[in-house]
């Protein structure tokens, strides 16, 4: 069996490459950023700023939701935890970063899961 074409997935919750503009709040800088892949527990995505590792930042998801054959812009509002943070190799002006998600209400998590089943 060739495995090298078989991509095996081993993070904890399934993610969608989606994009989803979102807000970043981190001390007394505002900065907005866009989605790369999203799941329930976290994201990866673009923003205008480094942001170190470890910082701890205050999120809203402008999350696009189907209801009733309606899309809906829900706000999902959390913290969150840098884990990673690159220099975007195509933008200079862009960061990269990987972002784990705490801190969230189970009504902003169930919103998550609906979002993300929208497209598995």
């Amino acid at each position: 069996m060739n495995y090298s074409n078989n991509k095996i997935e081993r993070r904890r919750s399934p993610r969608v490459k989606r994009q989803v503009s979102l807000k970043i709040k981190l001390n007394d800088y505002d900065l907005v950023g866009q989605t790369h892949d999203i799941s329930y527990i976290g994201t990866y995505c673009s923003v205008n700023k480094y942001i170190k590792p470890f910082s701890l930042i205050s999120i809203i998801l402008l999350l696009p939701l189907r209801i009733n054959g309606r899309s809906i812009i829900n706000n999902v509002r959390c913290q969150g935890v840098v884990v990673r943070a690159v220099e975007d190799p195509k933008d200079n002006n862009l960061y990269n970063i990987a972002i784990y998600f705490k801190r969230l209400r189970q009504s902003d998590k169930a919103k998550l899961l609906q979002y993300v089943h929208q497209y598995l």
